[in-house]
């Protein structure tokens, strides 16, 4: 299983990898983003558009034909729509998700950006996301990218992580600490 897992990373870096060079070539490189960015928002709000990507047994014809629908209908630039179109007549778009990590990677590495992920009980309002970038900076030193996602069984707080670090505020992690250290001392829970 964990070999399935890395054949679809190194899959995705060699497509993002591809991507990224024929973008810079074409001085596209924020066109690029912004489209698969805005792919990226599309994937994650369509489950129908997430099992097509991800089905065996749709034709990869059927597949090209709808992934062109879906980006005709958004206004992808013509690298962008070129790329994908490679990618589902290869019967790669399992791994598209991949592929685009992979790009904005890349991107935010030459400009000097680190990416932070943001998990919060509650959506952030802007001064919350601006908070989070401010302090992120000031700890980093660098430009930050936030990238947010709710998940309500945090209670509250926030999980933050970038780079190899992760910091974890989140009133779940509190109670499951209490839990444990009430455990180890003998009390009952």
């Amino acid at each position: 299983m964990a070999s399935e897992g890395t054949g679809v990373s190194e899959l995705a870096a060699r497509y993002s990898t591809a991507l990224f060079e024929l973008a810079d070539e074409n001085q596209a490189l924020d066109t690029v983003a912004s489209d698969l960015s805005t792919l990226k928002q599309i994937l994650a709000e369509s489950a129908d558009l997430r099992r097509l990507v991800r089905s065996p047994v749709i034709s990869r014809a059927d597949q090209a034909r709808a992934m062109g629908a879906v980006l005709d209908s958004v206004g992808l630039s013509d690298l962008t729509k070129r790329f994908i179109g490679l990618v589902a007549a290869n019967r790669r778009l399992f791994s598209i998700d991949g592929m685009i990590e992979g790009y904005l990677a890349k991107l935010a590495k030459r400009r000097g950006e680190v990416t932070a992920q943001v998990t919060s009980a509650q959506p952030l309002s802007d001064a919350q996301r601006q908070a989070v970038i401010d302090a992120l900076k000031a700890s980093i030193g660098s430009k930050v990218l936030v990238n947010t996602a709710v998940d309500p069984e945090l209670i509250g707080g926030m999980i933050v992580k970038f780079g190899s670090r992760m910091v974890d505020t989140s009133v779940r992690t509190k109670l499951n600490k209490l839990q444990l250290a009430m455990k180890a001392s003998g009390g009952s829970v």
